[in-house]
């Protein structure tokens, strides 16, 4: 049986290495990616869904959601960013970008299988 893939963006190790664990535990194959070769890995790799962490403060991370959204072969790809709840800004450029979830680091890890449900959901 192959495990989907699941493209994590990350620096910080919390909840970075935290997510890697629980995606594991529910039987994600799980790889790291970098923003710069996020839309080039998506391609190649088809990935089921793609998470990130939109902090340190960059705009590198949304440019990636967007260069997402530009392609026809990885527009489709359900994207979950957070960020802290403190830092709206960054919170306002995922959604921008077209990230499908913005949500708080504080609550990722709690409410994971939620927001994974309703990432993931067809429409």
């Amino acid at each position: 049986m192959i495990q989907p893939l699941v493209l994590l963006v990350y620096e910080r190790l919390l909840p970075g290495g935290q997510l890697v664990n629980r995606l594991q535990d529910r039987g994600y194959r799980v790889q790291s990616a970098v923003p710069s070769l996020l839309a080039e890995q998506c391609q190649r790799d088809k990935p089921l869904l793609v998470i990130v962490d939109l902090e340190p403060p960059s705009h590198r991370v949304p440019l990636a959601i967007a260069a997402l959204r530009q392609h026809e072969e990885t527009a489709h790809i359900p994207v979950i960013a957070f960020a802290t709840a403190e830092n709206a800004s960054l919170h306002e450029a995922g959604r921008s970008a077209g990230a499908t979830l913005v949500v708080n680091d504080s609550a990722i890890l709690q409410h994971l299988d939620q927001f994974l449900e309703q990432a993931l959901q067809v429409d």
